[in-house]
């Protein structure tokens, strides 16, 4: 993955940001495969339909409230028997569900009757990670152990971590551990501009644009695969499509992560926090019937901006970073403004990228102009 490195382009006066950040709490998890057994395989099914009923009667009595939620349905969910803890988390679980329901329906987003369509188990109590090993209760009495793999071992023994909670699927087990992040002082800040085929990072002092052309290629390739499938069986086909697209979305968030890490492992080594633009409600711009043909509208819709921002942001509150998100008036113009006079800056239609400023008498590119007066804004 090519980097372009922009040092010393801008030399201007900046004031410093000089924050402490109190200790945040910070949450990731870690995710490994695993062979389920029937007993496991058993629990899953049982978890899912104690969510379901949890669901039914959250919808008969028009209620979201975790509290309520519990004192109507943790009665009825003693039929299913076993740990008593899962009746509980399938309660939290049903109430995650039904407030989503609700906020959905709040901002006008067609609904469906909502329900868990897959096995799995959820839970916060009943566990414990000893000798390489995962172990849980199961419904029947006894427990349950799941081997650990080498890198799962090596995330949860790092210091003064948490374990809080584990998932299990049918095929993936995932453990959700926290910690209280250290504070941080920072003495300058880095703006991240977000682009198709780029994530360009920096501010005055130095620019590096990270080349993401291979997710471009990626979508592009997955796309034409799953075109030329001439299989008269929807089944089949809805099959392979979702393969390539898992394969897709794993490969993208692999290349995300390898500079998502190296941006703020850079920030944190500089001291820097990190600014970033809320872009949300940006495909709105690439409806049909904008004036743009369907291979420029898929290729952007196809844009994984939001999973480079969520990247950003959880490794950046694990090492304690702070990062500033700018509303869309703070941001605006910031990609034509020129970080040095404050000039607009002039495009040339030869130089696509590029945009000329008639009082500095310079080029720059507008990716890196945006990057530089994110800096400045969030500074």
């Amino acid at each position: 993955m090519s980097e372009i490195s922009y040092a010393g382009l801008f030399h201007g006066n900046t004031s410093l940001l000089e924050t402490t950040i109190p200790n945040l709490l910070a949450l990731k998890s870690v995710k490994q495969g695993y062979r389920p057994t029937s007993e496991t395989l058993e629990l899953l099914r049982l978890f899912r339909l104690m969510v379901n009923d949890c669901i039914d009667i959250g919808l008969a009595s028009d209620t979201t409230a975790m509290k309520r939620l519990s004192i109507l349905s943790y009665g009825k969910l003693k039929r299913y028997g076993g740990y008593s803890g899962y009746r509980l988390n399938a309660i939290s679980k049903a109430a995650g569900i039904l407030a989503a329901r609700k906020k959905s329906i709040r901002r006008g987003y067609p609904t469906k009757t909502p329900a868990l369509s897959k096995p799995l188990l959820v839970s916060s109590y009943g566990f414990k990670v000893e000798d390489g090993k995962l172990r849980f209760a199961l419904k029947a009495g006894g427990f349950q152990l799941i081997s650990l793999t080498p890198h799962t071992m090596r995330v949860l023994s790092e210091p003064n971590l948490r374990i809080r909670s584990f998932t299990l699927t049918q095929k993936s087990l995932s453990v959700c551990i926290s910690k209280q992040a250290p504070e941080v002082e920072c003495e300058g800040t880095v703006g991240v501009d977000r682009n198709l085929r780029n994530l360009t990072v920096g501010n005055e002092h130095c620019v590096i644009q990270h080349n993401l052309s291979k997710t471009v290629k990626i979508a592009e390739t997955t796309t034409r695969i799953i075109g030329s499938f001439r299989r008269d069986d929807v089944k089949v086909r809805r099959r392979l499509a979702s393969k390539y697209g898992r394969r897709r979305r794993y490969r993208t968030q692999h290349l995300l992560h390898n500079v998502t890490k190296q941006i703020v492992t850079q920030a944190l080594t500089r001291r820097e926090a990190i600014v970033l633009e809320t872009i949300e409600g940006i495909r709105r711009l690439y409806r049909r019937g904008n004036g743009q043909g369907r291979s420029y509208r898929r290729r952007m819709n196809g844009w994984s901006f939001g999973e480079a921002q969520r990247q950003i942001e959880y490794k950046a509150r694990w090492v304690g970073l702070p990062v500033i998100r700018l509303s869309r008036s703070e941001t605006k113009g910031t990609s034509v403004v020129c970080p040095q006079c404050g000039e607009r800056l002039q495009e040339d239609r030869r130089l696509r990228r590029k945009l000329w400023c008639g009082k500095c008498r310079t080029m720059t590119d507008r990716d890196v102009v945006a990057a530089i007066n994110l800096s400045h804004v969030g500074g």
